[in-house]
């Protein structure tokens, strides 16, 4: 596989890697993402604005602590891609963007969203690891 296709199939498998089913093991964002993020980096810049602070973390660990309690109360996540991904991949560095579908389920009830999520790759000794990341969400009337 080339650079472009590699990214293309980590962003495609990292969406998956936030899907959760009723009874799965407790949310280990460094466990599911460590291949994913780059966990040493002094240069990450993460965002989410489903975030409901909104906070930009500045280390994978630290994206991973916002998730981790959001994703431990939940009984499921289901994801779709409908868009992408889409890839422009340079020695070093590589972008990448798709959208997608999901439908989160908590006990306080449903939430169907959309969201257009951008990360920035960068080539590490280890593969191609994310840097920065940007998801604009937009929450659906939820169909049944």
């Amino acid at each position: 596989m080339n650079d472009q296709q590699v990214i293309m199939d980590l962003h495609s498998r990292w969406v998956f890697g936030w899907d959760r089913r009723e009874g799965d093991a407790p949310f280990d964002f460094s466990g599911t993402f460590g291949e994913f993020y780059d966990f040493s980096s002094p240069d990450v810049r993460l965002y989410d604005d489903f975030d409901p602070e909104h906070r930009v973390a500045t280390t994978a660990a630290g994206y991973g602590s916002i998730w981790e309690p959001a994703f431990g109360d939940m009984v499921s996540a289901h994801h779709v891609v409908d868009d992408g991904p889409h890839v422009i991949a340079g020695d070093d560095l590589a972008a990448s963007t798709l959208r997608f579908l999901a439908r989160i389920v908590t006990l306080g009830g449903v939430t169907d969203i959309r969201t257009t999520s951008s990360l920035v790759w960068h080539r590490t000794p280890g593969g191609w690891r994310i840097v920065r990341e940007h998801n604009s969400t937009e929450v659906l009337s939820p169909v049944e």
